[in-house]
């Protein structure tokens, strides 16, 4: 019912804002990049500081409304987890796929909100740290590599004659979980949350 409520909430969210067409739609391609910050929530609880990483990737920004346009995303992001005493962290490399909502003010430089849902396939898992492997986390690969949730962010942008130079911070929820979660298995919940900042360079096509 929760993930229902977030999904109308979007759909709602973009139908408001998309009223007034512009007379050219805008169109642009470019590269991202930045640092992450990522734990998992485990239930049982894992007691965790952030692990650090980075993320970057390719966008496609289309806007033909006045303030809102769609942005979609093909990135490499790596998350995981570092746990608290030292003993263990865990880097998991994820290729995902944003579709979003792009609403923004002003007109040459702007400031901007997007959100939406992500699905992600992990690639690729390592330990970083290895120090202790007792505990189900530290002893079990990962077993659901398909991982979908919400994320949001803000940012601003300058426009330099069709070049975009922005910065922006986001956040991700997940609500799949990494390791099964059945009444046989250990674990009740254990979804991906991360944060980010990223620079991204973009040129309007048209």
């Amino acid at each position: 019912m929760r993930k229902s409520w977030i999904l109308i909430l979007l759909l709602v969210t973009t139908t408001l804002f998309a009223q007034t067409r512009l007379d050219k739609p805008e169109v642009y391609l470019g590269v991202t990049g930045g640092a992450t910050g990522a734990m998992v929530m485990f239930n049982p609880t894992v007691d965790q500081s952030y692990l650090l990483g980075y993320n970057g990737g390719i966008v496609f920004r289309y806007i033909a409304e006045k303030n809102v346009g769609m942005q979609a995303e093909l990135n490499f992001s790596q998350r995981g987890w570092k746990e608290a005493n030292g003993q263990y962290s865990k880097q998991l490399n994820y290729i995902e796929l944003p579709f979003l909502t792009h609403i923004y003010m002003g007109k040459t430089n702007r400031f901007f909100i997007n959100l939406g849902p992500k699905i992600s396939y992990l690639v690729s898992e390592k330990a970083l740290i290895n120090l202790a492997s007792t505990e189900p986390q530290q002893t079990t690969a990962i077993q659901n590599p398909f991982d979908y949730g919400l994320c949001a962010g803000f940012g601003i942008l300058f426009n330099i004659k069709g070049n975009i130079i922005q910065l922006d911070t986001r956040a991700y929820y997940g609500l799949s979980d990494i390791y099964s979660n059945a009444k046989k298995d250990y674990f009740d919940a254990s979804n991906n949350v991360n944060v980010s900042a990223n620079l991204a360079w973009l040129i309007q096509l048209k």
